[in-house]
């Protein structure tokens, strides 16, 4: 039995993939035709009369007859190979100062910028690539962040890491590309302002790294951590375990202090009975009128906290609420190095 053969509707086709199956189809029914008749050729077509083939097959065969004849004309679609922006240099000998690398920089950023600018493009990225005696490579990658082709600009971002630059062999060879784009163009809203010079400041981190090294350079980033020192408001531990059952409920802020005050705690039952501290009482009651010196007559806790368990700094502490005679509501904690007051609530 005869495996079926799977029809593809030509609805379902993309129009130019149909018009090219029903010309190929057409073309294979006008040969197979020729076979017949014993042609067999393109000598053998090119000597059939045209107008006798047009009549007798159609519009398609005669588009044959042309082409077997060297009478058609076929538009010639260019081309461009895609642009390459390397330029390269073998020394005659082997350098190991930094002047002879600077002076082909140079030269290849000129080069460079010349070919960029004649076809209005911008260079986005550098790469350097040196070979040494020893076959061995070394490549860097330069982000600009404003593309451009100034020369001087480009070349300062190179010899700016050059000047540290150091290696164990000789230089061989020397090879810079240039990655092209687009030159960006931004409009800014009224309130909005761009930095002056971005090359200048790219420069500036580029030589701080150079200085410093690459991981003491870049963006401050906030560390995950549970430990509790920021100085924004917040709720005591009691406020929190009670507005799990209370939606309703006044936010008392904390008012935390930049540098933890050391404070005297007389335990009763292991629970603080009377607290006492020189230092708030000596600033603090400059500003509030208040002092931190006296019984408790409210305890809330004991609330232990720790963090950092996965690492060198880890720290543990467990903090309190009290409640003075005088009114004042403070946060103190202990710790290993002892008791101290976290801030007050408001």
């Amino acid at each position: 039995m005869n495996a079926p053969v799977l029809s593809i509707p030509s609805a379902v086709l993309p129009e130019r993939t149909a018009k090219q199956i029903e010309r190929a189809k057409e073309t294979e029914r006008i040969l197979s035709i020729l076979h017949q008749w014993g042609i067999h050729t393109l000598g053998q077509l090119a000597a059939l009369p045209r107008d006798d083939l047009a009549a007798r097959l159609g519009a398609r065969v005669v588009e044959l007859w042309e082409r077997a004849n060297g009478r058609a004309e076929r538009i010639l679609k260019l081309v461009s190979p895609p642009e390459s922006f390397i330029e390269s240099f073998e020394f005659e000998n082997e350098i190991e100062t930094i002047e002879p690398l600077l002076f082909i920089l140079r030269r290849f950023l000129q080069q460079l910028a010349t070919r960029l600018n004649a076809i209005y493009l911008v260079a986005k990225e550098l790469r350097l690539r040196l070979t040494f005696a020893d076959k061995s490579d070394y490549e860097g990658i330069f982000k600009i962040p404003q593309p451009t082709n100034n020369e001087d600009i480009l070349f300062r971002m190179l010899h700016t890491h050059l000047e540290n630059f150091t290696s164990k062999h000789p230089i061989v060879a020397v090879e810079l590309e240039a990655q092209p784009s687009r030159s960006v163009r931004q409009q800014f809203g009224l309130f909005e302002t761009a930095l002056r010079d971005p090359m200048q400041l790219h420069e500036t981190l580029a030589r701080l790294v150079g200085l410093l090294g690459a991981d003491r350079v870049g963006t401050p980033v906030l560390e995950e951590t549970h430990e509790t020192n920021d100085p924004y408001p917040t709720l005591s531990p009691g406020q929190r375990r009670a507005g799990e059952s209370t939606a309703v409920r006044e936010l008392i802020p904390l008012r935390r202090f930049r540098k933890p005050t050391k404070m005297t705690v007389l335990l009763e039952s292991h629970r603080p009975a009377h607290v006492r501290t020189e230092g708030v009482r000596a600033g603090l009651a400059v500003r509030v009128g208040l002092t931190m010196d006296g019984a408790t007559v409210m305890q809330e806790g004991p609330y232990p906290l720790s963090g950092n368990w996965w690492d060198e700094q880890a720290w543990a502490r467990v903090e309190w609420d009290v409640e003075i005679e005088n009114g004042i509501i403070a946060r103190c904690y202990c710790d290993q190095e002892g008791w101290a007051i976290d801030g007050i609530y408001d």
